[in-house]
């Protein structure tokens, strides 16, 4: 559980609005609302739009000096997809998430 809740699919489609808010907040970044719609691959470049950290390369976040946010955005592609029914429909009937 602990590794899938990085994931922005699941972090922006399976928890609650304010804590997506929240995080996105923690993360210093300039979106100002999040689409339903394809959310995670969204959540990933508001992410990468905040400040840069600094973090040892031999961290959680990072593998081999890599970020994991890289690779989330791949794996978040594809979970987006899977959930795109689920999230068209919420984009309907509530909007954008705004943060």
């Amino acid at each position: 559980m602990l590794g899938i809740s990085g994931c922005g699919t699941v972090s922006s489609v399976f928890f609650d609005d304010e804590w997506v808010a929240s995080s996105l907040k923690g993360y210093q970044t300039q979106c100002d609302s999040l689409p339903r719609a394809f959310s995670g691959v969204a959540y990933d470049f508001c992410v990468l739009n905040g400040p840069p950290r600094h973090e040892p390369a031999d961290t959680v976040s990072n593998v081999n000096g890599t970020p994991l946010i890289i690779v989330d955005f791949f794996l978040s592609v594809i979970f987006d997809i899977v959930v795109l029914p689920y999230t068209v429909y919420a984009q309907v009937v509530n909007g954008n998430l705004e943060i």
